[in-house]
């Protein structure tokens, strides 16, 4: 009877052997293969992505998200040859997957907005821009937030989302700058005369750019004063200054040249 129950239990055993081993060799088959495959894949990726113009980062994060992807599918390829239900196993990961989004709905708006951000370039590094109510210098472009730091030396961190769906004024991008000011002269003085004056004054100033020329027209004529709109044009590095040299330097060639630049003033009658 013993003998009868091992030679029973030999045989359920060896079919056993025989039904999973061929499974199992078969998943671990695919799973070499398709671990090769994978490998193949993403060094193809790799390979094509060298000679792209992106972002290092972006680069990085693009494939790492596709070797997961990649490995994830063949994972639940291997447990369908182990005769595992995927249809429950794939279900469940897709409500993972979208708890998770929901949960960080933010967070992946934002790394959306940074992907179009470094695949389309809008601004760069080192570009003067203006967005969401701040203005500065791209310090820095990551995959979820954009830093840029703000003429009085602050560090602004904007969200990618919000940054990428907003109105962006990139200063840098034409490669100059217009500096818009006004100076007042006297309606007794020449205009022509100080027009000159200026135009000359802003042509020695060696920051001032050539290309575009600068531009002094009349602009208006106010309640006490000539206004004379003074343009030149300027790098983003130069701007500030060319804003504060060409003040100071059209103020006193206007003096030198007897151009009076009026003021405010109150004429008091005291009675006798």
């Amino acid at each position: 009877m013993g003998d009868l129950l091992k030679e029973i239990d030999l045989k359920n055993i060896w079919s056993l052997v025989a039904e999973y081993g061929m499974k199992i060799g078969q998943a671990l088959l695919v799973l070499i293969i398709g671990l090769w495959v994978v490998k193949l894949i993403i060094k193809g990726i790799k390979k094509g992505l060298k000679g792209r113009d992106l972002d290092e980062s972006l680069k990085g994060f693009l494939i790492n998200l596709l070797s997961w992807g990649l490995k994830a599918l063949l994972i639940i390829t291997v447990l369908g040859q182990l005769g595992v239900k995927t249809t429950s196993f794939v279900a469940i990961i897709g409500a993972a997957g979208l708890a998770v989004g929901l949960a960080l709905q933010g967070s992946l708006a934002n790394f959306a907005g940074g992907a179009l951000i470094l695949l389309f370039k809008p601004f760069k590094i080192g570009d003067l821009i203006q967005a969401q109510d701040a203005i500065g210098v791209v310090k820095e472009i990551q995959i979820f937030v954009t830093k840029i730091i703000t003429p009085e030396n602050k560090e602004v961190i904007i969200p990618n989302g919000a940054l990428s769906n907003g109105n962006i004024t990139n200063f840098s991008s034409t490669g100059s700058l217009r500096v818009d000011l006004t100076v007042g002269i006297s309606y007794s003085d020449d205009i022509e005369k100080a027009k000159n004056v200026i135009m000359q004054t802003l042509l020695n100033d060696p920051k001032v750019l050539k290309t575009p020329a600068p531009t002094v027209a009349v602009g208006e004529l106010a309640d006490s004063s000539v206004n004379i709109l003074v343009r030149p044009h300027a790098t983003v590095d130069d701007y500030w200054d060319v804003y504060f040299n060409s003040l100071q330097q059209v103020k006193e060639a206007l003096d030198t040249a007897g151009i009076e630049i009026p003021f405010p003033q109150r004429v008091t009658h005291t009675a006798k």
